[in-house]
């Protein structure tokens, strides 16, 4: 694909997206930074994506020389998954591995900070979350709620979401090239590109040692509530909930399935996928369904 009006407008929109980083809108932008990349990548040479990004970088140069960063940064997992497009891989290889690079790109950018700017996560969340909550600290406001937010629960809030950061990081990173790849796939379906679909819901498993791994989870939880240590806390708080994500997507592909053989209404299986992720119990459908081969007894049943 050549210079054409098409590629220009996406190269309009990855500049408009990186301008919005500095900016409120970034909390939403920042799930579709990836998209446009991935895109121009996909469906230009090498050569030709080089060259549209080079009246990018010169514009986010002129703006402020940040911007040209944050590109670098956010092209590199869009290069990551656009090539995966082009060899023809697979949606899930596409996913993993646009997801795992953002992931890398996060982690390298901690440890540059740390060591090179002096950056202090610690600080910087611990001074984000006394802002966050300092309207609970007003003394009229505990007196109006009949509590008192002392110094010590700000301090604890603090403390449990520094321990939360894997976590966050590898599901902000998965969100973002699941995202991606819903929306750049159609688009570059029409463009001619053959792009490999996700498989149906339906059939959405995940492997059964996920088991054997919450049964460690819970072990580690057990052994991090008897050592003072952050270390044992830290892969606690972190293993446990990426398990229950597990469960929860076998506990939607559950839903799906079974709405798929019992012909039941579309909409049903999208409305119980939703609840998944609001009414926590529900995960335990996904246990089971891991555990024991109800779909093949279902499959039999219909036969």
């Amino acid at each position: 694909m050549k210079f054409s009006f098409k590629s220009a407008v996406w190269s309009t929109v990855l500049l408009l997206l990186l301008l919005s980083l500095l900016t409120p809108l970034s909390v939403l932008s920042i799930f579709f930074m990836m998209i446009p990349g991935v895109i121009l990548y996909a469906s230009l040479s090498v050569k030709s994506f080089i060259l549209h990004l080079v009246p990018v970088a010169i514009i986010l140069v002129m703006v402020h020389p940040i911007y040209l960063l944050f590109m670098v940064i956010l092209i590199l997992p869009a290069i990551a998954m656009g090539h995966a497009y082009k060899k023809q891989k697979s949606a899930l290889f596409a996913l993993m591995t646009g997801a795992g690079t953002m992931l890398a790109e996060y982690l390298l950018l901690l440890l540059v900070g740390s060591l090179i700017f002096q950056f202090d996560l610690s600080s910087y969340i611990r001074d984000v979350v006394q802002l966050t909550i300092e309207p609970l600290t007003n003394s009229s406001n505990q007196m109006i709620n009949g509590f008192v937010w002392t110094p010590e629960m700000t301090e604890d809030i603090a403390k449990q979401t520094q321990l939360m950061i894997p976590f966050a990081l590898v599901v902000t990173s998965m969100v973002m090239a699941f995202i991606t790849h819903i929306i750049a796939r159609p688009i570059l379906s029409v463009m001619g590109l053959n792009v490999s679909k996700l498989p149906p819901a339906r059939e959405w498993r995940m492997p059964r040692a996920l088991i054997w791994y919450y049964f460690l989870a819970l072990i580690i939880e057990v052994v991090s509530r008897q050592n003072d240590g952050s270390y044992w806390k830290m892969i606690a708080m972190n293993l446990s909930p990426l398990i229950n994500l597990g469960f929860m997507i076998q506990a939607i592909g559950f839903f799906f399935f079974l709405s798929y053989t019992r012909k039941w209404n579309p909409i049903i299986p999208f409305l119980l996928g939703a609840a998944v992720f609001f009414i926590g119990p529900l995960r335990i459908v996904g246990i089971i369904d891991l555990a024991f081969p109800i779909r093949e007894a279902i499959s039999k049943s219909k036969r």
